[in-house]
């Protein structure tokens, strides 16, 4: 069968299944069709095998067994294909001029006399290049898509591979498809391994053995991993790949000599770490042992005096370990403060860099993310950065600007939000820091730590290395706070406050299962909290759930959203996520030639299918991005606690239910809680807040990090 993909009806990430219709020459009716149509895009001709099914629901559809992109045949089929955003440089609009004038010759003028499109009214020389090598792209593409649909891949991926690869592309692959694990954003181990099999490569060949290694290796530092024990790295690989582990074993020391690799000895155990890890941890350790080994300057500071001072101008009365904190900061060269919400952590920063101020030392404040850094700036009325753009990424230097060779220019770097920058991160920062500068990370240890490798925050602390103050005391006027209060509690392993009372400002209510859940979070945010408690739907509320996937995961429940918040507008599909003008949406990739990074929330401006381009307005500024960028967007009406660190929002529902079990962990949800500045609500069952709360167990990571710095 063949015809021309009308629309998308429906998709799902989780098993790629979709709903499509197609429009059938001879049939009234669009043809509802079935099955995995990853790579495909309204106004396409395709050509399609499989059968046909009868549904007791939907009646007939066409179960789609192989769906390959054609060119189409008829005029309309011809000006749906060009004006569908697939051609650089042809929109709707001049897709209707070029049919009118060249009609069924349209797509052979295209590709063998593209210089007669200049015929055409707003079609000149320049465009005519961008045009002719547009259609040159796609038709290479067009290959790269056919290959990797033989080989059982979803051909989703053939624009990034064709980028990286060019006119070699399949030439490549057939070489050594490993390669695209490790160079391809978004295609693992798996879809490589799954190409490798088919083009016949041994299954017990050495380059699968090395590219398994590098993908579990891979793999554990996405759960935040800096190393793993040489004997589960081999279990894992062993079990994953169905390779004999003294086979594995062999491979790492070729591993090793690659450079890809490092063997460490250390506590009586075999740690392998991946190069670049091992780099970060070990540059972290003796850079925060240098920072502490050399002398600040004298500040001719008396602590004392300096709080009284404090108190009797601020009109403030500073808890003991405030002050504490206080004296520390004017002693000590690098400076843990921790604590929960409500406990001064805010205060005794602008009190530091009240003092500071009045010695005239050069104050930088930094948080990870730019929520955190607006944030922060507020509260202090100083500027904030984010970390990356403090160290001045350079595209064309491919690497941060700042660094030990043109550090920062400060005496006082104060970080928020500290629990949540990882080893990565937090080596490049200290690399920043002038030798006589003072640092103090300020955060919640109790918190998730960082989404990236490492417990860097947690790490620090337990080596007793550096000073650290942990503030406990909870300061009148945020008792009032019911999250605050509950906050606490959760954190101590009890059970939260639940009151019907009007007027506060944390909620559950009680719902037994993930559809009734689902329908409730629909209405709080389309109705109920916007008319209630005045928060606008989209910018100021905001969605958490503890799982991606499910049936109240964060994918569900954007698609929910999306059909409510914002149900029309111009539209593409891309990557299993169907993006519309105004959507909110989120960065889920640091991009640094964009400066814009992981977490970073905006909203879809524009879709332009002529230039094959999205604009977010994302931190105050419009980022554009080319259709192949977009798995780097994800929709944002909802998404994971993981992704919500070191962000606050006026407004915060969380569905909370047994089915989230694999999630639900007492940090998970106390981290949860305190993203709500205003308002929170739990939906779901008061039996999966107690299995969060009793579930105090969390999961370690590997990582070395407080035994170098304890063994300095």
């Amino acid at each position: 069968m063949q015809g021309i993909l009308e629309r998308i009806v429906y998709f799902n990430e989780e098993n790629n299944y979709t709903v499509a219709k197609l429009e059938v020459n001879g049939r009234r009716d669009p043809v509802t069709i079935v099955g995995n149509l990853l790579s495909t895009n309204p106004g396409e001709t395709l050509k399609l095998t499989g059968k046909w099914v009868t549904n007791q629901k939907f009646g007939q559809q066409f179960q789609v067994e192989t769906c390959i992109p054609v060119l189409p045949a008829s005029l309309t089929g011809i000006e749906r294909y060009l004006g569908s955003g697939l051609i650089k440089g042809i929109g709707p609009i001049m897709a209707g001029r070029l049919v009118q004038n060249f009609e069924l010759q349209t797509l052979d003028i295209i590709e063998k006399e593209p210089e007669r499109l200049t015929e055409v009214e707003g079609i000149g020389p320049v465009r005519v290049e961008r045009i002719k090598n547009a259609w040159k792209e796609q038709r290479q593409v067009h290959d790269v898509m056919l290959f990797l649909q033989d080989h059982g891949v979803s051909p989703a991926y053939a624009v990034k591979i064709y980028k990286a690869y060019g006119q070699n592309a399949v030439t490549l692959l057939r070489e050594n498809p490993y390669r695209l694990a490790t160079d391809i954003s978004g295609i693992g181990f798996k879809t490589a391994d799954r190409i490798a099999q088919n083009l016949g490569i041994d299954p017990n060949s050495r380059v699968r053995a090395e590219a398994g290694i590098l993908y579990v290796l891979g793999e554990a530092s996405e759960e935040g991993h800096v190393y793993l024990p040489e004997d589960e790295l081999l279990r894992k690989v062993s079990s994953e790949l169905e390779i004999k582990q003294e086979q594995l074993r062999e491979c790492i020391p070729g591993l090793e000599e690659a450079d890809r690799v490092v063997i460490a000895d250390e506590q009586g155990q075999r740690r392998i770490y991946l190069k670049p890890l091992w780099v970060a941890e070990d540059n972290v350790a003796e850079r925060l042992h240098s920072l502490c080994q050399i002398p600040r300057h004298p500040l001719g500071v008396d602590a004392e005096g300096a709080v009284k001072w404090l108190e009797k101008t601020s009109d403030l009365t500073l808890a003991e370990n405030q002050k504490e904190a206080i004296r520390k900061a004017l002693e000590s060269k690098v400076l843990v403060i921790t604590g929960g919400p409500g406990t001064g952590k805010t205060t005794l920063v602008n009190s530091l860099i009240r003092i500071m101020e009045t010695k005239n030392q050069r104050i930088v404040l930094a948080s990870p993310t730019g929520r955190a850094a607006k944030r922060l700036s507020e509260v202090t009325g100083k500027e904030a950065k984010t970390i990356h753009r403090l160290l001045e990424f350079s595209p064309r230097a491919g690497g941060f600007v700042r660094d030990e060779e043109y550090p920062l220019e400060a005496d006082l770097v104060i970080v928020d939000e500290a629990s949540m920058v990882d080893i990565f991160l937090m080596n490049h920062l200290l690399k920043a820091i002038p030798a006589h500068a003072t640092l103090i990370l300020v955060g919640d240890a109790n918190q998730l730590p960082s989404v990236g490798p490492g417990d860097v925050l947690r790490g620090i602390i337990n080596s007793d290395y550096v000073e650290v103050v942990t503030l406990t005391h909870i300061f009148r006027q945020a008792e009032q706070s019911l999250i605050v209060v509950n906050a606490h509690k959760v954190n101590r392993g009890e059970f939260p406050v639940i009151t019907r009372k009007k007027g506060v400002d944390f909620y559950l209510l009680d719902r037994e299962d993930p559809d009734s859940t689902v329908r409730t979070v629909k209405d709080l945010c389309n109705d109920i909290i916007p008319r209630v408690f005045g928060f606008h739907p989209v910018d100021e509320i905001q969605v958490l759930s503890p799982l991606h996937k499910g049936p109240a995961g964060v994918a569900r429940l954007n698609r929910e959203l999306q059909s409510v918040l914002n149900p029309e507008g111009q539209e593409i599909m891309r990557g299993g996520n169907l993006f519309r003008v105004n959507d909110k949406v989120m960065q889920i990739k640091n991009n640094y030639e964009k400066d814009v990074f992981n977490g970073d929330i905006g909203r879809i401006t524009s879709i332009d299918l002529e230039e094959q381009s999205v604009s977010v307005a994302l931190e105050n500024r419009e980022v554009r991005y080319d259709f192949s960028e977009m798995d780097e967007l994800v929709p944002a009406y909802a998404i994971s606690v993981h992704k919500s660190q070191g962000n606050e929002y006026p407004c915060v529902v969380i569905p909370l239910l047994p089915q989230h079990f694999v999630m639900l962990q007492r940090n998970l949800l106390y981290t949860a809680i305190t993203r709500a500045r205003k308002l929170l609500i739990l939906v779901g069952q008061r039996k999966a807040l107690a299995m969060a709360i009793n579930n105090s167990r969390v999961q370690e990571r590997y990582t070395s990090l407080a035994a170098k710095l304890a063994k300095r």
